[in-house]
């Protein structure tokens, strides 16, 4: 029995040395104690190094397959490595390293094989009791309470933190909302910023994306259980390509945020006074929080800050990233689809001895229809927002800065919840139009939130084809599936419910603001915006849990959250005789 457990000293080598990880970042020690500590990393160290070839001895399972053993050897090598570089007096790398401190590189490697060693675990979960959206809703759920602790750690704040603020900022940060009851910039020092950056980075892509992915490329293969899950939250419907669309959607998602770090940080770079290190924390943080449609900022008064106000290129870049990001991951993919298709045909055309290859819709009809639906709500945003805020938000702006302060509010409500302008000075009808925008959202399988782009359309089709008497909805000589239909019609009325019922309880709880502020809060909460009338840091403690409820629903999804508290069930292969019901 004892033999048959000690193929997990590496796991538990490495969830010893995060503990002493956390411990160590989070809290302020004596010289003493930090001594201790220093020596835990070794202690840690050497189990990894003899618990690595030690499982092997004790008939660990798997070893044939190639890529796990060398994945062992990989990490076995880099931890003697580590062993022997690393000063633990000082813990600082020796000879030409000394310079480099090792705590972040230490962080990663064990991150990297806790994830390893857990994804090579049977666990024995009994999936017929649990299904893919009990799963995703309970992902979302750990790492929202594992971030709430991480939160609480003394040097993650200057002043401390309750454990209300710290699971509502760890809420919003996770569900890319981006509301917020503290300053992010002022209450949380680098430590804390860094935290919140990273729970905006896995809420957005999905955390059992990034543990998934880099738990087969080292041990190179998954359960057709996982399989299967991955393809139901990658909305993959071949079970072979789940791993290439999950690498797809990583690539992309680093590509567009460093590309948007270089975008910002040259911007910061010429109209700033910041050093070196600040500029490129401020591009990574809000890069970040932009992509993933967060809305979190390091600045008080987000760009609303006078140094920030009309600064209309760098507004240009956000938007670039938050529209990119809410556009979602499928019509990135079906985009790159489009271009090799165009590159290839160029190339073959250039060469007469093979014969040009045809290809027909490659843009498939969800791409047409989300790009069409957002082009229409960007462009009448716009318009309508330039309009009523003409002598109102906008008077301070001119010429072109009109325009790109227009076009920035008109497409933050799509759930990036940045602002230019003070959102608490809009006029009422201009409310208006932010909850409906807000309410609408982003697109499928995005970083942003809302009842989706693609559900407001279809509705809108339906509504049109019953006007006009059509029995089926057709959309450029296609016939949208009535399960299609059915479910957006379902996201529409329990969206409304669930943003009732929040409104309700509001009203209660704070029966001293007014409404229409209330219904502001609960609309940017559900939806996982993040902009405010200015009433989320005076709110009560039962209120913040409230909408601590409306962000957590509103990011995972009504009907994936009711379906979560479903066990699974198996279709039934009949079907009852149909009786019409009288509708109006």
């Amino acid at each position: 029995m004892i033999r048959s457990k000690l193929k997990y000293i590496p796991l538990l080598a490495s969830l010893l040395a995060l503990v002493t990880l956390v411990v160590d970042f989070g809290y302020n020690h004596e010289p003493g104690t930090q001594q201790l500590i220093n020596y835990f990393y070794l202690v840690s160290l050497l189990l990894l190094v003899l618990g690595i070839p030690l499982k092997y001895l004790v008939g660990f399972k798997n070893t044939q397959k190639p890529r796990i053993w060398l994945s062992d050897t990989f990490f076995w090598i880099l931890f003697i490595l580590l062993l022997i570089g690393i000063n633990f007096n000082s813990l600082s790398f020796k000879h030409f390293l000394e310079p480099i401190s090792p705590k972040l590189i230490l962080l990663i490697i064990f991150l990297f094989n806790l994830i390893r060693e857990i994804q090579g675990l049977r666990l024995g979960i009994k999936y017929k009791r649990l299904n893919p959206a009990s799963i995703f809703v309970l992902s979302f759920a750990l790492l929202i309470i594992l971030g709430s602790l991480l939160l609480l750690l003394p040097r993650s704040t200057h002043s401390g933190i309750s454990f209300t603020d710290a699971l509502f900022t760890s809420t919003s940060a996770v569900c890319v909302t981006g509301l917020v009851v503290v300053d992010t910039g002022t209450h949380f020092t680098i430590l804390g910023q860094s935290i919140i950056m990273l729970l905006i980075q896995l809420g957005g892509i999905g955390i059992m994306t990034f543990t998934s992915f880099f738990a087969y490329f080292f041990l190179g293969g998954a359960s057709y259980q996982n399989m299967l899950l991955l393809g139901s939250l990658t909305n993959e419907q071949k079970i072979s390509r789940v791993f290439k669309t999950l690498k797809k959607i990583l690539f992309f998602t680093f590509m567009v945020e460093i590309l948007g770090v270089l975008l910002i940080y040259i911007n910061l770079k010429l109209n700033t006074t910041f050093t070196h290190a600040e500029n490129l924390f401020f591009s990574l943080f809000h890069s970040i929080s932009a992509f993933c449609n967060a809305g979190f900022s390091t600045l008080s008064n987000s760009f609303y800050d006078v140094n920030f106000r009309f600064n209309y290129p760098l507004h240009l870049i956000l938007a670039f990233l938050f529209i990119i990001g809410g556009l979602g991951f499928p019509i990135m993919i079906n985009a790159n689809s489009w271009f090799k298709h165009i590159i290839v045909n160029r190339i073959l055309r250039l060469n007469k001895r093979r014969e040009v290859l045809y290809k027909a819709h490659v843009i498939n009809l969800n791409t047409k229809l989300v790009v069409y639906t957002t082009l229409i709500l960007l462009a009448a945003g716009t318009l309508l927002f330039l309009l009523l805020e003409w002598n109102n938000t906008l008077a301070e702006h001119h010429g072109l800065g009109k325009l790109v302060t227009a076009f920035f509010g008109a497409s933050t409500p799509r759930t990036a919840g940045f602002n230019t302008i003070d959102t608490a000075a809009i006029s009422t009808p201009t409310v208006m139009l932010v909850i409906f925008l807000m309410w609408i959202g982003a697109s499928p399988a995005s970083t942003g939130g809302g009842i989706k782009t693609s559900t407001f359309a279809l509705a809108a089709l339906n509504v049109i084809g019953l006007i006009r008497g059509h029995s089926k909805v057709e959309l450029n000589r296609r016939q949208i599936p009535e399960t299609s239909l059915k479910r957006s019609f379902a996201f529409i009325f329990l969206s409304l419910i669930t943003i009732g019922l929040v409104i309700f309880l509001l009203s209660i709880t704070e029966p001293h603001l007014e409404v229409i502020d209330l219904s502001f809060e609960a609309f940017s909460a559900f939806s996982t915006v993040g902009l405010s009338r200015g009433i989320t840091g005076d709110l009560s403690n039962t209120s913040r849990y409230i909408l601590v409820f409306a962000m957590f629903v509103g990011r995972v999804g009504t009907l994936t959250f009711l379906s979560s508290l479903v066990a699974k069930k198996i279709e039934k292969r009949f079907q009852y005789p149909t009786e019409a019901i009288l509708i109006n």
